[in-house]
């Protein structure tokens, strides 16, 4: 298929517009600029069969705010494309002019010697599920700032809680017995305590959305699978499987571990070795829930009712690695705390090891098929 690609096309795709280039095959030319065009399809296609028929074209755009809808709308038309990682295309420093033009014939240039990187186009279903845990995502914060809010009003006039456990039944009990003189500041106060109401509510009904979808998705036996960590319950899971997508594209678990940005960055040069703190590339979210995975493995190494419940049902090879999993991170948990060091540096480690299981116990699983 390479080898009857004609012409390398660079897309700079933006809300309004398509900015087209195109670089030729054993060509010394860097590319030249086809056009601007809408996003109707129809119109698109009219720019890009000027330049030559569907198999000679292989398209490129970057992956960004507009998503995947044209990559999948080209493709179900017959065009091959890809979508490439904006993180991964080289620009030059000294470069200081950015327009659509000039970002569109990089594209094309670039694609041509085959130095760009194409990221992982999740399909319909998956992508839904992906915005599903980024709307709880946005709702848990939403909830926080609410809460702070409330908690900020109260402490300017003076009422302060001393509960031990801020936000549960005995706090709102005590928030509905405090009275205000000024009927203006009263009103303040029960729209802050109505906002925070409604953060929680929004918060169940997305995990009950996410609660009830779980069944039909087709990578459903990996989120079963996964939960039998500590650490990793079934919304964790989600979270994981939904921003990672399939993680037998990974060869190897360092892979993954570099993708998620738990590794050590590297500042060397000659014999002068110097690592410093983790890249944190790829996925924020996923590494991050990580890291707060890995704060159960403090505790020496157990199964409770808990993780017997979630385990029941899955494969012996499955539970296997999550017993070795818990025997060998409690145990580092412990050897790492001993050393010194903070418990930061000790989560992190502890996560970059816990990602080698999670990419194991996937591998133990298959997506369900329709």
């Amino acid at each position: 298929m390479t080898q009857d690609i004609k012409f390398y096309v660079g897309l700079d795709v933006h809300k309004d517009s398509i900015a087209i280039a195109v670089a030729e095959t054993g060509s010394r030319e860097p590319g030249r600029f086809v056009g601007t065009t809408g996003h109707a399809l129809e119109e698109l296609e009219k720019a890009l069969l000027s330049i030559g028929s569907k198999d000679s074209q292989s398209l490129v755009y970057e992956a960004g705010p507009c998503g995947y809808d044209l990559y999948r709308s080209l493709v179900a038309r017959g065009w091959i494309c890809a979508v490439i990682a904006p993180s991964r295309v080289a620009r030059r420093p000294a470069d200081r002019i950015k327009t659509d033009r000039r970002d569109a014939l990089l594209l094309a240039r670039l694609h041509r010697s085959a130095e760009l990187v194409a990221v992982q186009v999740p399909d319909s279903g998956d992508e839904a599920i992906r915005d599903l845990v980024r709307l709880r995502e946005d709702a848990v914060r939403a909830q926080r700032v609410a809460r702070q809010h409330l908690a900020a009003f109260l402490l300017r006039h003076g009422y302060r809680y001393t509960g031990k456990t801020a936000w549960g039944r005995t706090h709102q009990n005590w928030m509905s017995q405090l009275t205000f003189a000024d009927p203006v500041l009263y009103t303040a106060y029960a729209e802050y305590r109505l906002a925070v109401q409604a953060a929680a509510e929004r918060l169940e009904r997305c995990e009950a959305v996410i609660q009830q979808t779980l069944p039909a998705w087709r990578w459903q036996p990996t989120v079963a699978a996964l939960t039998a960590l500590r650490g990793i319950q079934w919304l964790t899971a989600v979270k994981l499987v939904a921003e990672l997508g399939d993680l037998r594209r990974f060869a190897h678990p360092r892979q993954l571990m570099a993708y998620l940005g738990l590794v050590p960055s590297e500042y060397s040069s000659g014999s002068n070795r110097q690592r410093g703190p983790i890249t944190r590339t790829g996925n924020s979210l996923a590494r991050r829930t990580m890291i707060e995975s890995a704060w159960s493995y403090r505790f020496p190494a157990r199964i409770g009712k808990d993780i017997e419940a979630r385990q029941t049902g899955l494969q012996v090879e499955i539970t296997q690695l999550a017993w070795k999993a818990q025997q060998r991170l409690c145990v580092r948990y412990r050897r790492l705390s001993q050393r010194g060091l903070h418990v930061n540096k000790v989560c992190t480690a502890i996560a970059r090891e816990l990602t080698g299981f999670v990419w194991a116990i996937a591998l133990c699983t298959e997506p369900v098929t329709s």
